[in-house]
């Protein structure tokens, strides 16, 4: 005995004198198209989980936290790259084609290259990011690409706990209130340039904040960190009266 699978793979290897079509039934249905599956490494989270994290704050008290996500629009279109540095609330948002781990590396690739390795070292000491697939190639982001010089320390939160980093969670919703349509679902990035997102992002890191004392991300990111820094990684100051988080804004 066998089953009906087991007959058809026979009748695919070529085993029988009949072939595929002779069965009008099998001729005329197409193949289901496969899901391609990204693996992620597991390995890559040893050392790095959400209490490796912890720990490495108790004996690093004094560090600065970085927190990344990824923002998606339709599915298997374009996608956002979000970085946010939890001191300053400012946030940078990168448009990405895909959500491939090579994207996500080559930003991090360009913005060394932008402020140099010393001031990302600085900068980018310690990210805690999600378990996303995009993020399953630690120790390319966290060395550099030529040299293999570390220069951050990447961490991940628990599975299925994104409050773990819930400071770029919150940072969200003013990127929804922009890209957003009026029934609250996330609209297609896909006629997005990273002009629209630099726009974007220059509004809502300018929109004052109270736990800021009334400052804006920007302006807090610019005590810290001195304005050159925010003009190397493309950010620009829009005036109070002028902020608009709506989708007016790009003119969607």
């Amino acid at each position: 005995m066998c089953s009906e699978k087991t007959l058809y793979n026979y009748l695919d290897a070529n085993l029988f004198d009949v072939t595929n079509g002779d069965l009008p039934r099998k001729a005329r249905l197409r193949p289901r198209k496969q899901k391609k599956e990204y693996k992620v490494d597991k390995g890559c989270r040893i050392g790095r989980n959400y209490q490796d994290f912890q720990e490495y704050l108790e004996k690093n008290p004094d560090i600065s936290i970085v927190q990344m996500d990824s923002v998606i629009g339709s599915v298997g279109g374009k996608c956002l790259l979000t970085i946010h540095f939890v001191e300053s609330s400012l946030m940078l948002a990168f448009l990405r084609d895909a959500n491939t781990s090579q994207s996500v590396l080559e930003i991090f690739d360009e913005l060394q290259e932008r402020i140099g390795i010393e001031r990302f070292k600085q900068i980018f000491p310690l990210i805690l990011t999600d378990n996303g697939s995009e993020f399953s190639n630690p120790v390319a982001i966290e060395c550099d690409r030529e040299t293999g010089e570390i220069r951050t320390r990447i961490f991940y939160c628990d599975a299925g706990k994104p409050y773990q980093k819930g400071a770029i969670e919150v940072n969200h919703e003013l990127i929804r209130r922009v890209l957003t349509d009026v029934n609250g679902r996330n609209r297609s990035f896909n006629n997005l340039t990273q002009e629209d997102v630099t726009l974007m992002m220059d509004h809502i890191n300018s929109y004052k904040r109270k736990k800021l004392n009334d400052r804006s991300p920007y302006e807090t990111f610019s005590f810290l960190h001195g304005e050159e820094v925010l003009g190397l990684l493309g950010c620009s100051k829009v005036a109070a009266d002028d902020i608009l988080l709506k989708p007016e804004l790009l003119g969607i």
